[in-house]
Parts: structure tokens; sequence; C-alpha cells
């Protein structure tokens, strides 16, 4: 019996979409209902002035230092409910958004 030669096939690259409009981008933004300023307010008024992952609680003076994380990664994706944001310090935000890097280098 001889041995099968495997070949794998790259995958071909996706053919870029169509660029939007500025027009249409306008008016997706818009129908998403929420406006970037006013998560961001909306969400520390319903998860308070405190980092949900040190724990670090914060006042009115230092609330610039809240930051609100899109637990999906998707800043488009704001339920008025707030289920996909988190209250952040900007030091966990900034680990939050590091991990993926490092554990990218690390595989390589």
């Amino acid at each position: 019996m001889g041995r099968q030669r495997i070949t794998f096939r790259k995958k071909q690259p996706k053919k870029p979409q169509q660029a939007k409009s500025v027009d249409e981008i306008v008016k997706e933004l818009k129908e998403t209902g929420v406006n970037v300023s006013d998560y961001r307010e909306q969400s520390l008024r319903i998860h308070g002035l405190i980092c949900a992952k040190c724990g670090r609680e914060f006042s009115a003076k230092d609330r610039r230092l809240l930051t609100v994380h899109h637990k999906d990664g998707n800043r488009l994706n704001n339920p008025p409910d707030g289920s996909n944001w988190e209250n952040l310090c900007i030091y966990c935000h900034e680990d939050e958004h590091s991990r993926g890097l490092l554990g990218d280098y690390l595989r390589q």
C-alpha cells in the first residue's frame, strides 16, 4: 500500500464588500438607536461608578477614569438594558483589550 499525499488548499480571500457611502453609514448609525455619547451615561447610571473588574469605586469627580467596555466587542451593539456593557477603569479596559494580543504573541 502506498501513502496518499494530502494537499491543503489555501483559502481564497473574500472579495471586499462594496464601500458604503457616507449617507448609508450615517443612516445605519442612526438606526442603532443609541448615540455613541449616550451609551456611556446610560451605562454609568445602570452599573454605577465602579469598575466591574477590579472593584475600584469612583467619585463623581473621577468618573472620567471609567470607560464602557462592550462585552461582545461591537461598539454599535448598545441595548438599552446595558447587557452588553460593563464599566471598566482605564487600566482594566486596557488590560482587557491587550489580553488577546498577548495570547496571540505567546502562541507564535
